[in-house]
């Protein structure tokens, strides 16, 4: 049962130890994410969230701190953005390429420090343009020079400072650091939520039904996420019998996982990155006036459109789970690591003809990934406008929903991993 599990984990002195220093660092992230940046109009700030929904994604990955404008207010934004770019760059340089790929975990590290270093630009110019837009819209005061500066040096350490502590996650507590402070800013407004969800009962008991359907339809989003980010297509691989000196090797037979979800969450956030730029850029300039400013306006119209705009995200995640996955999973790679292993898919030639099987298995799987990250992303706005229920947006689907599934999944299965070490070193 799982109290005996947890019992069991908090039983054992390391495995404890780690998840306190977890609890800890979250903590330490939290408050960071509560510390006000000087000087911010409250009633413009609100104003300022609801008329820009395109902030909302990046009000995601910096856990709510955006909208509080503290500190941290980048996140870990900067940080990803400039991985992202680094793996794209792995298609143009073969280099960078070989470091990614083939020279194992040195070169990882390697890699990881270039996009630390990438990260500081990155967090300075996103920082100069978050202070001069919210400037610009009342939401900050007036900055002097050596303020602004001051500013934007405090922004980018605060990106730093929660790089170092996802760090410090992965190297001494359990989990992926980076996607932990994630998924702590994620579900950091569910109480608020409830309260909210309370309130509304007490104030209109005529919507009880509304989110009792509400909460019905996100188990069943909640589990079919689970079941298509945990499907695997395996393809069955066996290893030639080979003798050297007296004795006999290979023989056996395996299988090559595939992921019916290959891409994660990327696709999404490149997606609405892209879908919403135009529209961002129409706000801008309807002000304006004259033809550019009439031009603006239709394109904003025609982008808050909820149909046009879903139908463009729908089919915007499908094509870049398909580009996104051919950038990072290499089925002719596979096939020659197979070959030079010794190893063969039954009933396929190796070499060229294994990855030709590969890649045409994984396209049939990717249709499958593509279209349910398609249908997941559009489901707050399916949702919501079913049950009338606009809150717990992480329940129902969209980027934050697989985030905290995969966090969740992925950091059982490493307590999971702990306590089987440790029953296996008592047996």
């Amino acid at each position: 049962m799982w109290y005996e599990k947890a019992i069991q984990i908090f039983k054992i002195k390391d495995l404890r130890n780690k998840i306190l220093f977890v609890l800890a660092t979250l903590a330490v992230f939290r408050v960071m994410a509560n510390i006000p940046m000087p000087g911010i109009n409250a009633e413009n700030l609100n104003n300022f969230f609801n008329q820009f929904r395109a902030f909302g994604l990046l009000n995601v990955f910096t856990g709510g701190a955006l909208e509080k404008l503290s500190i941290v207010m980048l996140g870990l934004g900067p940080y990803i953005t400039a991985t992202i770019i680094l793996q794209l760059l792995t298609m143009i340089f073969p280099q960078l390429e070989r470091l990614y790929k083939e020279e194992g975990e040195a070169g990882r590290q390697k890699f990881n420090q270039y996009g630390r270093f990438l990260t500081a630009p990155l967090a300075a110019l996103q920082g100069y343009a978050m202070l001069a837009l919210f400037q610009r819209q009342n939401v900050i005061g007036h900055l002097s020079g050596l303020d602004f500066f001051t500013s934007i040096l405090t922004i980018t350490a605060g990106t730093f400072f929660l790089m170092w502590l996802g760090e410090l996650i992965s190297e001494k507590g359990i989990g992926n650091g980076v996607s932990l402070l994630i998924f702590a800013g994620i579900v950091a407004d569910l109480p608020m939520n409830i309260y909210t969800a309370f309130n509304d009962f007490q104030g209109d008991p005529s919507k009880i039904p509304g989110y009792l359907l509400f909460f019905a339809m996100s188990l069943l989003i909640i589990a079919g996420v689970v079941l298509v980010n945990e499907a695997r297509r395996n393809i069955p691989v066996s290893y030639a019998k080979r003798v050297r000196g007296m004795r006999l090797y290979g023989g056996v037979s395996t299988y090559l996982p595939l992921n019916v979800n290959p891409a994660g969450v990327i696709p999404i956030i490149f997606a609405l990155s892209i879908l919403l730029f135009p529209g961002m850029v129409a706000s801008f300039l309807s002000g304006t006036g004259g033809k550019i400013g009439d031009i603006a306006e239709v394109v904003g119209n025609f982008f808050q459109n909820p149909w046009i705009h879903g139908i463009f995200y729908f089919i915007l995640v499908v094509l870049f789970t398909y580009f996104y996955t051919a950038v990072t999973f290499d089925p002719k790679a596979i096939a020659q690591n197979l070959q030079k292993m010794g190893g063969f898919v039954p009933g396929i030639r190796p070499g060229e003809s294994t990855a030709l099987f590969m890649n045409y298995i994984l396209n049939r799987v990717l249709l499958i990934g593509a279209l349910f990250l398609g249908t997941i992303a559009l489901m707050p706005s399916v949702v919501g406008g079913i049950t009338g229920v606009t809150g717990f947006k992480f329940l129902i689907g969209g980027t934050s929903l697989l985030i905290v599934v995969s966090v969740v999944l992925e950091t059982m299965r490493q307590v999971q991993a702990q306590l089987q070490m440790r029953d296996y070193e008592s047996f």
